[in-house]
């Protein structure tokens, strides 16, 4: 048996509790064994577990889902720092900076909001894989793939976005970290809805994702003309997410609710 380590659940993209995409955050104080972090991802049974411990001046940090480690996650990022900086860890004055997969990423406070530096993942179009469309039931206006081997589906509108009722067995043959299906948002208050779908990674559909949205942001900006971009990823829980675009990346914005702290004990 280990010192009892930290464990928070925290509700990322959104600004009250019970919405957004909750993450689980373990902080710990050296790096752990590959193994025992898969099993506690599972153990946490949400759509991401992060684990973090201090290498130098920054934090290394690492996702895993129920099923596998995955090489970038948003929402469990977002959750990360914001439980760093209300553990009184790291001042919420100074950025975070994250060692990863996918490179160094970095968060920063700016009021209520986080802002977290991404990576630009655009989606070339491509033929959609067989079984894509026939498992999602849609006819779509664009099919692309990005470099998280994702794809993503344009639909024509919101309406068929929020309807959407995927076959997840078949989804899950599909050879591709997951799927994201959007179109242009009908009300003024946000430019593109979005769902993603992830079955071979033990979560039929991620609440709010992210990640997605660095394939998202350059897929709208010049469709709607703007850089500077808010979805609405329609799941049941729903989130919001800023993203704005910045050469090669995209700044992610969003809230954070912690609703539970306790000790992995074993």
């Amino acid at each position: 048996m280990h010192e009892p380590i930290p464990v928070y659940q925290v509700d990322a993209f959104s600004d009250r509790a019970y919405g957004g995409n909750p993450a689980a955050v373990c902080l710990l104080k050296e790096p752990a064994d590959t193994g025992w972090m898969q099993a506690v991802g599972a153990e946490m049974n949400l759509s991401e577990t992060a684990f973090l411990w201090p290498e130098g001046a920054t934090y290394r940090l690492r996702w895993f889902s129920p099923l596998r480690e995955v090489d970038l996650c948003g929402h469990a990022t977002l959750a990360s720092a914001h439980v760093l900086w209300e553990s009184g860890v790291v001042k919420e004055s100074v950025a975070v900076r994250f060692q990863t997969r996918s490179g160094e990423l970095v968060a920063s406070r700016l009021g209520d909001w986080i802002e977290l530096d991404f990576p630009a993942t655009p989606a070339v179009a491509t033929e959609p894989p067989p079984g894509l469309l026939a498992a999602l039931g849609v006819e779509p206006l664009f099919v692309g793939k990005s470099e998280q081997q994702d794809y993503l589906v344009e639909v024509d509108s919101e309406a068929q976005v929020r309807g959407l009722d995927p076959d997840f067995r078949r989804l899950a043959t599909v050879k591709a970290r997951g799927t994201v299906v959007t179109a242009k948002a009908d009300s003024e208050e946000h430019h593109f809805v979005s769902r993603f779908f992830v079955p071979r990674y033990g979560i039929d559909e991620d609440p709010v994702t992210g990640s997605a949205h660095c394939a998202l942001a350059p897929y709208w900006s010049p469709k709607l003309g703007s850089d500077d971009l808010v979805g609405y990823q329609a799941s049941t829980r729903g989130g919001i997410v800023r993203a704005r675009l910045a050469n090669d990346r995209v700044i992610l914005s969003g809230q954070a609710v912690t609703v539970l702290r306790g000790e992995l004990l074993r």
